[in-house]
């Protein structure tokens, strides 16, 4: 009678790479594994018994072959594989001591100060000082005499007779009045060589009549001494409604 015997293959080193949970699995299987697969070798087994005892001289041969005795292999345990040790923490170093920098010390040179060599100091001289030159006297000159204040002309004498200027009659109807202001220069003999307007009355009818009157009029000369001059002299000639025009 041939006895088979089943190993279950076991490899140490490759155990030694599983954790310890994978272990526990791996030896449930290999537990559950290992039954069926001695049932699978017994049927294997009666099997072939019964093919062999049904060949004539197999069964002469089997009747006279001594037992085979089968022994099952259990798998080794497998060494459990201790966890690496935890890493060694790293020396701690201490640091340097800090050494002070010392500052650089920087000589004081004294300083000499520059005296100027002495000077050597010439003798004074005393000099003179020359007279002033003389001054020519000049006499001031002579102040003229003041000349002697004219006298100004006049037009308000009673023997002139100087009329009036007549009131514009387009003047009177507008009711333009006001006062106007004549520049004259009188001759020596009298005579108004020039009349101007100095200040206008506003209105310029008015103007124009008392300017055209004063023209005729006759005044009496200014005078500087006893001598007749030609001089200026201011007239007003005033336009009012309720009194005419005078001067």
């Amino acid at each position: 009678m041939i006895g088979l015997a089943y190993v279950f293959p076991s490899s140490p080193s490759s155990a030694s790479s599983l954790s310890s949970g994978a272990f526990a699995a791996f030896d449930r299987a290999a537990r559950s594994s290992r039954w069926t697969g001695l049932a699978l070798v017994v049927a294997i087994h009666a099997l072939l018994i019964a093919a062999i005892w049904r060949y004539t001289p197999a069964r002469h041969v089997l009747a006279h072959a001594a037992p085979v005795i089968v022994q099952l292999l259990s798998p080794e345990p497998l060494p459990r594989v201790p966890p690496p040790p935890p890493p060694r923490p790293a020396p701690r170093t201490k640091p340097a001591p800090l050494v002070p920098l010392q500052k650089p010390v920087t000589p004081v040179v004294p300083i000499e100060p520059d005296v100027p060599p002495p000077v050597a100091q010439s003798p004074v001289v005393l000099v003179p000082t020359p007279p002033p030159p003389p001054v020519d006297i000049v006499a001031a000159p002579v102040a003229p005499a003041p000349p002697v204040p004219a006298t100004p002309p006049r037009f308000d004498a009673d023997y002139l007779r100087n009329p009036a200027p007549a009131y514009p009659p387009l003047s009177r109807r507008n009711a333009e009045q006001g006062r106007v202001l004549l520049r004259v220069l009188v001759g020596p003999d009298g005579d108004a060589r020039e009349v101007t307007i100095q200040t206008s009355s506003g209105f310029e009818r008015l103007d124009r009549a008392a300017q055209e009157t004063v023209r005729q009029w006759r005044f009496v000369p200014a005078r500087s001494g006893t001598t007749a001059v030609a001089a200026w002299v201011i007239v007003p000639i005033s336009f009012s409604l309720a009194h005419g025009a005078r001067d």
